[in-house]
């Protein structure tokens, strides 16, 4: 027997969850002390902001990236680069 997968209709778009738990996790970190905790909770802002960047960028009609989606590529590869056979960073 084959299991069904379990749908869920959203209720608001990509953007607006990504923007509503941006905002809850800055206050969570505005909250904190200086720290490991704060410094993680703002790292998961920074993402859900990057998501946020290029779900728009996807969105919009061009065919260029803009440059800000761009410099974020650039910038991770340098860094670390993703070896994608194996699935690991390399």
């Amino acid at each position: 027997m084959v299991k069904r997968r379990r749908r869920f209709k959203q209720t608001t778009t990509l953007a607006q969850r990504l923007m509503q738990e941006a905002r809850r996790l800055r206050d969570c970190a505005r909250q904190l002390p200086p720290g490991a905790e704060q410094t993680q909770l703002l790292r998961k802002v920074r993402q859900a902001e990057a998501a946020l960047r290029i779900d728009a960028w996807l969105a919009s009609p061009g065919d260029l990236p803009p440059s800000h989606v761009m410099t974020l590529a650039s910038k991770s590869q340098k860094r670390r680069p993703v070896n994608i056979s194996r699935g690991r960073v390399s």
